[in-house]
C-alpha cells in the first residue's frame, strides 16, 4: 500500500472515529436527562386545576418538585408516628406509589414518542472501506445525511443528500467526489388524507395522558383513604389490648374479693370458681388481642415501606383526638351529592371522554372505506465529479418526477371488518358511560347511607357504653357491701368490655365512612404531605 494510501485510510479511520465519538458524545445520565425533562414538561402541562395539588408524582429517581415529601429513610424510621408521619412515610415509601408514579412516567415517555412522529426526523450515516482484488486496490468512503417529515395533513416530505467523498485507486489516484440530492412529496387525498384522519393516534396519545393523570390522582384519593383507615384499625386494636389488659385486672380483683369471701366461708367456693374462669378467660382474650394488634402493626409497616422489624408504634393520641371531635349530622341533599360526584369523579371523567375516542375511531374506519389516491412528487439532481464543485448541484440536469398512485383495494374485508368493530365498539363504550354514571350515583348514595349508619351507630353505642358503666358501678358497690351477685357482676363486666371495644369500633367506622364518603364524590383533595381536605364544590 502507497503512502497516499495510508494516508487515506488514517484519514478516513478518523473521520469515523470522529462521527462515532460524535454520535456517542451524548452520555447515558444526559439521555435520561433529556427524556426526563420531556416526560415532566407533558405533566406539568397537563395537569389540572381540578386535580389535587401538583405534588408526590415524580419517580425515585428524578429530583423531587418543591412540594414533594421529603420523608426519612425507611431504615432511620423509629418511635411514635402521628398519622401525618404515617401517611408521608407511605407516599415516600410505599412499593405500589412508586408503581403507580412510573405508570404515569411511562404514559408520558409514550406521548414524547408520539408526538416525535411529526417532528423533523434527521438521519445520517458514514461509510467507507478498503478492498484489494487482482486489479488493484480500492479505499472508500462517502455519507449521507436525510431529513423528513410527516405533516398534519397527511403529506411526507424526505429530503436526502448522498456524497461519495473519497475514492482512491491503487496505480490511478484520482478523485471521484460528488454528491446526489434527492426529494420525494407524497400526499394523500382520499384514504389517509385529513388532519383528525393523519394524527389520530398523536390525538389518542394525548387524551390517553389526559387519562392516566386522572387515573393517578383517583389512585392518590383511594391511597390517602386506605392508609388513613388502616391507621385507625391498627389504633383500634391497639385501644382493644388496653381495654382487655383493664378488664383482666378488674376481673382479678373480683376473683380476689370472692376468693377471700370463698376462705372466711361468706359465699360458696363455687362462686369463686366462676370468677377464676373469667378471669383466665380475660387473660386469654388480652392475649389474643395483643397477638392481633402486633401483626396488624407489622402488616402497617409494610404498607408504609418499613421493615416489619422497625421500632415503631402509632400514635394512641390521634384516637383521643377523634374522640374530641365525635360525630356530626350528615344531614346533606341526596340530589346535591349526586351531581358533585358526576361533576368530581376523575373515573367517570374518563370514560365519558372514552366515548368521544371511539367515535373519532369510527370516522378514522369510515375513512378506511375509501380508496387510495395519492399524489407524488420527486426530484434528483448531483454534482460534477470534480472536488472543487461539491456542492453545486446540477438543478438544469437533474430529474423531476410527478405521478399519482391510485388503488381501489378491490378486497375491502379487513376495512369492512374494522368499520364494524368500530361501531360495535362505539355501542359498547355508550353502554360503558351510562353504567358508569349509574355507578356513580349508586356510590354517592351509598357513601351517604354508610356515613349516616355509622353517625347513627356511634350515638347509640355512646350510649350503652355509659349503661354499662352504670352497671359495673352499681356491682362494684354491691360487691363493697357484700350484697353483690357473682353473676351479675360478671355479665356487668363483660358488657363493659364489650361496650368500649364496640364505641372504638363506632369511632373508627365514623371516620373513615366520611372519609370514603368525600372519595366516593370525588372531593378528597390530597395535600402536598400526602393529607388531605374535604374539597367544598
Amino acid at each position: 500500500m502507497t503512502a497516499r494510501q495510508c494516508g487515506t485510510m488514517v484519514v478516513l479511520g478518523l473521520a469515523a472515529a470522529g462521527l462515532l465519538a460524535g454520535l456517542g458524545g451524548c452520555s447515558k445520565s444526559w439521555y435520561k436527562e433529556d427524556a426526563d425533562r420531556g416526560v415532566y414538561q407533558i405533566i406539568d402541562e397537563k395537569w389540572q386545576e381540578d386535580f389535587p395539588s401538583k405534588a408526590n408524582y415524580r419517580i425515585s429517581d428524578v429530583a423531587p418538585s418543591e412540594q414533594d415529601v421529603v420523608a426519612p429513610a425507611a431504615a432511620e424510621v423509629r418511635g411514635r408516628l402521628s398519622l401525618a408521619e404515617a401517611v408521608a412515610l407511605a407516599t415516600a415509601h410505599n412499593r405500589d406509589y412508586q408503581t403507580q408514579k412510573e405508570g404515569l412516567y411511562l404514559a408520558a415517555l409514550s406521548l414524547t414518542q408520539a408526538r416525535h412522529e411529526f417532528a423533523p426526523q434527521l438521519a445520517g450515516a458514514l461509510n467507507g472501506g478498503y478492498a484489494k482484488s487482482p486489479g488493484g486496490e480500492t479505499v472508500s468512503g462517502g455519507a449521507n445525511l436525510g431529513l423528513g417529515q410527516s405533516l398534519a395533513e397527511g403529506m411526507d416530505i424526505s429530503l436526502r443528500v448522498a456524497t461519495d467523498w473519497l475514492r482512491y485507486l491503487t496505480g490511478d489516484p484520482r478523485t471521484s467526489l460528488g454528491s446526489v440530492l434527492s426529494a420525494t412529496v407524497s400526499q394523500p387525498l382520499l384514504r389517509g388524507a385529513g388532519r383528525a384522519i393523519v394524527q389520530e393516534n398523536l390525538t389518542q396519545a394525548e387524551r390517553s395522558m389526559l387519562y392516566q393523570l386522572r387515573d393517578f390522582n383517583r389512585y392518590r384519593q383511594q391511597f390517602v383513604v386506605s392508609r388513613v383507615s388502616e391507621y385507625y384499625n391498627v389504633l383500634r386494636n391497639q385501644d382493644q389490648v388496653e381495654n382487655e389488659r383493664k378488664n383482666y385486672e378488674s376481673l382479678s380483683y373480683i376473683h380476689q374479693r370472692y376468693q377471700a369471701l370463698a376462705d372466711a366461708g361468706r359465699v360458696e367456693r363455687l362462686r369463686a370458681a366462676d370468677a377464676m374462669q373469667n378471669m383466665l378467660q380475660a387473660r386469654d382474650n388480652y392475649v389474643r388481642a395483643q397477638e392481633t394488634y402486633r401483626e396488624q402493626l407489622d402488616r402497617y409497616k409494610i404498607t408504609l415501606g418499613l421493615p416489619t422489624e422497625a421500632a415503631v408504634v402509632l400514635d394512641p393520641n390521634e384516637l383521643k383526638a377523634l374522640e374530641r371531635l365525635g360525630v356530626s349530622d350528615p344531614n346533606y341533599d341526596e340530589g346535591a351529592l349526586i351531581a358533585t360526584a358526576l361533576r368530581y369523579r376523575l373515573d367517570l371523567a374518563n370514560t365519558m371522554d372514552e366515548v368521544a375516542d371511539v367515535e373519532r375511531q369510527l370516522k378514522v374506519a369510515e375513512n378506511g372505506l375509501l380508496p387510495l389516491l395519492r399524489l407524488t412528487g420527486g426530484l434528483s439532481a448531483s454534482t460534477p465529479g470534480d472536488t472543487q464543485q461539491l456542492a453545486r448541484f446540477q438543478f438544469q440536469q437533474g430529474t423531476y418526477r410527478l405521478g399519482f398512485e391510485f388503488d381501489p383495494d378491490l378486497d375491502r374485508l379487513p376495512e369492512r371488518n374494522a368499520y364494524r368493530r368500530a361501531l360495535i365498539s362505539m355501542t359498547r363504550q355508550r353502554r360503558a358511560y351510562e353504567q358508569a354514571v349509574d355507578q356513580v350515583t349508586f356510590d354517592a348514595r351509598q357513601a351517604l347511607r354508610n356515613l349516616r349508619e355509622a353517625a347513627s351507630v356511634y350515638t347509640i353505642r355512646q350510649m350503652s357504653l355509659k349503661l354499662a358503666q352504670k352497671r359495673v358501678d352499681g356491682e362494684q358497690l354491691k360487691l363493697q357491701a357484700g350484697t353483690s351477685v357473682i353473676r351479675d357482676l360478671l355479665d356487668a363486666q363483660q358488657s363493659l368490655v364489650n361496650a368500649q371495644n364496640a364505641l372504638t369500633n363506632a369511632l373508627v367506622g365514623y371516620t373513615v365512612a366520611q372519609l370514603e364518603f368525600a372519595r366516593d364524590l370525588g372531593i378528597l383533595a390530597v395535600q402536598p404531605d400526602g393529607l388531605w381536605e374535604v374539597r367544598t364544590p
